[in-house]
């Protein structure tokens, strides 16, 4: 996301609480230090480059030579980079660039990496890290911690980092420790520890935009926030090469004691229910990725594979489920190899919670997940 990182846009939503022409006032600095745009020439790349707060993900076919390539970077107004936009480097392992703001008072660091790899296929949810955010008007300071980070390990031992919608938590609830956001790591797992994914109320400010509840979501893919149309903020999806069979793991479940809509308003009688599920989708100009809103539904989605049986239970259970052909669809070999197709396992402790329908308090704790692949 841009506005120089999710945390800042936290300090952006308070400004614009203040007089209008404060925020008109503190934006004309040209404090940003951010990278918008990533090009390679050729046809290097197999779709277009995801531009995270700290990261550049390039995806490229493994049979690439990557010793000597010069991507070029689009910055906020002002900024320079270093080494400079267009420097030929050696991406056989990740590279790391520095943007400094037009003033000079903002640094960002940012890891540049060309991914040919698959995805990892294996999920134990035992490493995390921390969203942080340094201050940079005290370099000393101990930089602050957010909210977990889950990440697993491809086969060739590449780190694979979960996307969580924890980042538009934070907007509301800037100050809660990282066992309270949706999405954290618990002890007592299936084995060792687990993902627990718990659908949170978003207070007043989440009210008013008409999104009352966040729920616990974990996916493969990542989250840029929208402010406008949040649903639109989960990207889901990275390149697979393989044809997947099916996906399967533990979970407990228990649903909270209300169920409201995106009005704050109690919907009598239903009851919050958790998802898991996992689409593979093919990937073009016109549909870079899915989002919340078209996960299900979009017409490029070639195979879907959704857990049926979904009940509250206060014990591990196992859970399956097979993928299965949409009506006319079917694998293209070539497509695939040239990973043309993006797969996605998205877990959420309110089925609705895409929509801000759900139950505060409903709570997936989800283990031992792997996918099953021809």
């Amino acid at each position: 996301m841009k506005l120089k990182g999710i945390a800042k846009t936290v300090l952006w939503l308070a400004c614009c609480a203040l007089p209008f022409s404060s925020c008109i006032k503190d934006e004309a600095k040209n404090a940003e230090a951010d990278i918008l745009m990533c090009t390679v020439s050729g046809d290097l790349l197999i779709r277009e480059p995801v531009i995270t707060n700290t990261e550049v993900k390039l995806y490229v076919n493994g049979w690439e030579d990557l010793t000597s390539v010069a991507p070029a970077f689009t910055l906020t107004e002002g900024a320079r980079i270093e080494p400079a936009s267009g420097t030929p480097r050696d991406f056989t392992t990740p590279q790391t660039y520095t943007v400094t703001s037009q003033d000079g008072q903002w640094k960002k660091t940012y890891k540049v990496s060309f991914i040919s790899e698959d995805l990892a296929t294996e999920y134990h949810f035992e490493n995390i890290r921390f969203y942080e955010y340094a201050n940079e008007d005290d370099p000393s300071a101990e930089p602050r911690r957010f909210f977990h980070i889950f990440y697993d390990q491809t086969l060739e031992g590449k780190e694979m980092a979960w996307g969580s919608g924890n980042a538009g938590f934070m907007i509301t609830n800037s100050a809660a420790p990282a066992t309270d956001y949706p999405t954290s790591q618990a002890e007592e797992g299936f084995k060792g520890k687990c993902a627990k994914l718990v659908t949170r109320s978003t207070g007043g400010f989440g009210i008013m935009m008409k999104a009352p509840l966040a729920a616990g979501n974990l996916f493969i893919g990542d989250f840029q926030i929208n402010i406008i149309e949040m649903a639109k903020s989960t990207h889901f999806g990275a390149p697979f090469r393989k044809v997947p069979q099916g996906i399967g793991g533990y979970y407990k479940y228990k649903a909270g004691a209300t169920y409201i809509n995106k009005n704050n308003t109690e919907v009598p009688g239903k009851k919050d229910i958790f998802d898991i599920y996992a689409v593979m989708y093919e990937v073009t100009d016109d549909v870079p990725y899915l989002d919340g809103t078209n996960i299900k539904t979009h017409e490029n989605i070639i195979m879907m594979a959704q857990v049926e049986d979904r009940r509250e239970t206060d014990d591990w259970t196992h859970f399956s489920a097979k993928f299965k052909l949409l009506d006319g669809k079917a694998i293209d070999k070539e497509k695939l190899r040239n990973g043309k197709y993006n797969l996605a396992i998205v877990m959420s402790s309110s089925a609705e919670g895409a929509y801000f329908n759900g139950a505060v308090g409903s709570t997936l704790y989800v283990d031992e997940v792997n996918l099953y692949y021809e």
